[in-house]
């Protein structure tokens, strides 16, 4: 690479954060090309070095990871709000299903296309979905410009996309061929739940992730109903349900874990199983509160997410990661329970670490270039004395400024680059009016 060379872009900011597990900077920049992060530093030496690269001057500028949304169903931005203050099982059959019965590819890309425009805004640069005609959602996110990891829902019963769980397979097959050379797009396998799934299609589904080396992705253990009905019919809580049917691995990526014992945490530990965090959810459902701290000690890899926006009723990882930091503490008696610095990892790397890509949620050399900008001229985020719990208990979505993945802008200066935000608001205003459910 030469120095000299016009396609580099230097990111300078205020304070710059490469990874949750070390000292932010002051007066520095991040050194951008062809998508990678080629190094980082004082801004003063980077462009001595490289004279001719652009700059992108952010004085007030906090440079950090973009958010890794480790789950969500991002179409239902579309069911925000069309029932609220109600039980999970509830909210399930006589609302959501009934609804998700009549969707087709048309309301998945407006809602898809609604929800990159709200994780874009609110500094998500990857997310990782479990729905229902990936297909579409993946045309979506590619020519946004985001970075995914989608997975088709897998159930007992027919999904509104496919008949069975052998055709979402086999189409899972076809996309993971038709995007082998996009990076952005990746794809998951996503038994909904133990209780909606068979155990020849858990078993099945397991087979399918580990002969693809794809992530395993299910919701696991998110309320007492579920507890209480899979010790009620197989005899053993829902963790070690899984773990007879050899699905506990690496690979697997345990979605939410409220309900479990302490030999169930073990277990997880093991087995080298990822657990995602979703509390605004879980509080919001009354489903109750993962032992999120007791997980960590264990050493278990969490992650965060924000689940649907149908339950929580928003896609923002900043409020996540504020609320994320907050509950353990209450639970605990205890202030110094699940850190700053440890929600921030939860919010970034984490995620990476969980999908089996650590070039995700940093900006260490060779990392993508997945990066977001807060304006720290803001009257709640001044002064600042330590970047890392000014993001996290701070900051909000309204103070992300830019966004670039793989190096590219998907909001500058506060606005969308790859979205018209406009007509994207009018279509979704007209689609309210009527909306398909009620037909």
């Amino acid at each position: 690479m030469n120095n000299d060379s016009t396609d580099l872009l230097l990111v300078a900011g205020e304070y710059l954060i490469t990874s949750p597990n070390k000292r932010p900077l002051e007066d520095s920049c991040v050194v951008i090309s062809d998508g990678t992060v080629v190094e980082y530093g004082k801004t003063r030496q980077m462009k001595a070095k490289y004279q001719k690269a652009r700059v992108m001057e952010r004085s007030s500028g906090l440079i950090a990871p973009g958010f890794i949304n480790c789950h969500t169903h991002a179409p239902m931005v579309l069911f925000r709000g069309i029932c609220d203050d109600i039980p999970l099982k509830q909210w399930l059959e006589e609302y959501i299903f009934p609804a998700e019965a009549k969707l087709n590819k048309t309301f998945i890309r407006l809602a898809t296309m609604l929800a990159c425009a709200e994780m874009i805004r609110g500094g998500t640069t990857t997310f990782v979905d479990m729905y229902f005609f990936e297909r579409e959602m993946a045309n979506v996110v590619d020519e946004v410009g985001m970075r995914a990891y989608l997975g088709e829902g897998i159930f007992d019963f027919p999904s509104p996309a496919f008949e069975n769980a052998d055709k979402v397979l086999e189409e899972t097959v076809g996309l993971i061929e038709e995007y082998k050379d996009n990076d952005r797009i990746n794809f998951t396998v996503d038994p909904h739940t133990p209780y909606t799934c068979s155990s020849n299609i858990l078993e099945k589904a397991a087979s399918f992730a580990k002969e693809h080396s794809l992530p395993l992705v299910i919701h696991l253990a998110e309320t007492k109903w579920e507890f209480d009905e899979t010790i009620s019919s197989h005899s053993t809580t829902p963790v070690k349900y899984l773990d007879e049917l050899g699905l506990l691995g690496p690979n697997l990526v345990a979605v939410h874990c409220v309900w479990l014992e302490d030999d169930d945490i073990e277990l997880l530990a093991q087995k080298g199983v990822s657990v995602v965090h979703c509390p605004e959810s879980n509080l919001k459902l009354g489903s109750g509160i993962s032992p999120v701290a007791k997980l960590l000690e264990a050493g278990i890899n969490v992650a965060l997410g924000t689940d649907g926006a149908a339950s929580n009723n928003n896609l923002d990882m900043l409020g996540e990661m504020d609320f994320a930091a907050k509950l353990p503490k209450g639970v605990a008696l205890d202030p110094a329970v699940v850190s700053a610095e440890k929600v921030l990892d939860m919010a970034t790397a984490a995620g990476g670490r969980a999908m089996g890509n650590k070039a995700i949620g940093m900006l260490e050399p060779g990392c993508k270039a997945d990066l977001i900008v807060i304006d720290l001229d803001r009257p709640h985020l001044r002064p600042c004395y330590n970047p890392v719990s000014q993001l996290v208990y701070a900051a909000s979505n309204r103070d992300v400024t830019d966004v670039l993945v793989d190096g590219r802008f998907l909001m500058t200066n506060s606005e969308l680059v790859t979205i018209d935000e406009p007509g994207l608001i009018e279509a979704i205003k007209s689609f309210q009016n009527q909306p398909f459910w009620k037909e």
